[in-house]
């Protein structure tokens, strides 16, 4: 329907397609790249029991994941977790906190020139 990707053959894809664009050949670690980009695997439910897909094709599906929809594309990013914004967010303060103190220090040191220059004077 255009709303989703098949991986037919999970060992043929790992084998042959993963190491074209990825330095490995890992479907667990391509699954969890998909899941950090916000795709999750699609459950099929046949007849009440959910179908357990054993050599089977494995269906990959994101919101902004439709066919003829490049302008969607850009809304596929990877999620940031909540420690990085933290982190980021206390570099930011430090990093303002960091100004205040070299600017402060630079005040310090102008008037300590200041100082010397009148102390040399009064000698």
């Amino acid at each position: 329907n255009g709303r989703s990707f098949l991986v037919l053959d999970e060992q043929t894809f790992a084998k042959e397609i993963l190491p074209k664009y990825f330095k490995h050949n890992n479907m667990a670690s391509f699954v969890r790249q998909l899941n950090m980009y916000g795709f999750r695997k699609v459950i099929h439910v046949d007849s009440g029991f959910v179908k357990l897909e054993r050599d089977g094709p494995v269906e990959f599906q994101h919101p902004y994941f439709k066919q003829g929809r490049e302008d969607l594309l850009e809304h596929i990013k990877r999620k940031v977790s909540k420690n990085s914004v933290e982190n980021y967010t206390k570099n930011k303060i430090r990093q303002e906190d960091l100004s205040k103190i070299i600017s402060s220090a630079q005040k310090v040191q102008i008037k300590q020139e200041t100082i010397e220059s009148r102390l040399s004077a009064l000698k």
